[in-house]
């Protein structure tokens, strides 16, 4: 279990912990985008205020992102592409763009482990606990975590770090994780990383 100071604040250590954000790499040009843009945005600061963090205290941050399918573009590039002025996303890319000391993995479909290296990579890097954020709770955020239960992972989902199309379902999918998936869904400003 991990450490908690009298704030009843979470302390992760860095080794052994990643924190994944799925999907927050995109243009929100699909069915439904601008809907799930205006629900994204204001957990925006919240994701990079958390990624931030753990940068600073050396745990891993894994991109995990639909390749659009653009099978022969990299993650960096379509990272670049999504953050131009001309992008609708480009509020949210901005916010979280990946760094030279992140990872990425780009998916075929809804979970962030169905025909990826995502576990192996997990597994390299010796990480039991991943802190799931990004879009949307009730499709990708509820299926990778769902793999990651499956997997033996201690799953942490910071109910202000991950967006629906509709706020009502991703409360119910956040009440559904906390009991089925015993995930922790505290807000993000009561997890912290400490140092090893």
């Amino acid at each position: 279990m991990p450490n908690r100071n009298k704030t009843g604040r979470k302390l992760l250590p860095s080794t052994g912990t990643a924190l994944l954000l799925l999907d927050v790499i995109t243009n929100f040009e699909f069915e439904d985008g601008d809907r799930l843009l205006k629900n994204t945005i204001p957990v925006t600061n919240n994701l990079g205020d958390l990624k931030a963090r753990a940068n600073r205290t050396g745990v891993p941050v894994i991109y995990v992102n639909d390749n659009f399918g653009k099978w022969q573009e990299d993650f960096r590039t379509m990272s670049e592409h999504f953050a131009r002025e001309d992008s609708k996303g480009c509020e949210v890319v901005r916010r979280v763009q990946p760094g030279p000391e992140d990872y990425y993995v780009l998916k075929p479909h809804r979970s962030a482990f169905y025909s990826t290296t995502l576990e192996i990579l997990l597994r390299e890097l010796q990480i039991t606990k991943l802190v799931v954020t990004g879009i949307t709770t009730d499709i990708c955020v509820l299926f990778s975590a769902n793999d990651a239960y499956m997997r033996g992972f201690e799953i942490y989902i910071p109910s202000d770090c991950v967006a629906a199309v509709e706020p009502t379902h991703s409360k119910r999918t956040l009440e559904f994780m906390e009991r089925v998936l015993k995930a922790d869904t505290r807000p993000s400003h009561k997890v912290s990383f400490r140092k090893a």
